[in-house]
């Protein structure tokens, strides 16, 4: 595994890329492990990609990822990355979308667990009420996050 850093608007971000793949990135108040650091052309790419994202000038990542996790982890995933930019969904509602609509706190386990957040969009799931719970990053982040994709907070 190789990472490197990235300054996004609310602090470090450490990203980690193993086999030609993005694995994980984590928030400034996360620890993350002791790797080594590089310039890769995907490492490169994530950080370039990132940047146009937190100017306003991207919406979608192109990059490969290659998240850890259970079937069912990947399967909430995959789902996340189907919402569109600025837009958000209820947890109750990805339950729904992955075809298991009583799972609505695995899908937020599964969720809290996304090892690429910002590019795996976690930040656009919302409480049933329409308010801001579990991030990882903090709420702090994820209420950046919407307001820079232009999604209006109401609670």
């Amino acid at each position: 595994m190789i990472g490197a850093l990235f300054e996004a608007p609310f602090g470090r971000l450490t990203l980690a890329e193993k086999d030609g793949a993005l694995v994980r990135i984590w928030f400034p108040r996360e620890i993350a492990p002791a790797i080594p650091l590089g310039e890769t052309p995907l490492l490169k790419a994530a950080k370039r990609q990132l940047s146009e994202y937190f100017a306003g000038t991207r919406r979608g990542f192109q990059l490969p990822l290659n998240p850890s996790g259970t079937p069912f982890q990947q399967q909430c995933w995959q789902a996340l990355r189907e919402i569109p930019y600025g837009e958000t969904i209820t947890y109750g509602e990805l339950a729904r979308r992955i075809g298991n609509p009583k799972a609505v706190r695995a899908v937020g386990q599964a969720n809290h667990r996304n090892p690429i957040p910002v590019i795996i969009p976690c930040h656009r799931v919302i409480g049933a009420d329409g308010s801001l719970v579990g991030f990882g990053g903090g709420l702090d982040i994820k209420s950046l996050l919407l307001r820079l994709e232009g999604k209006k907070l109401t609670k």
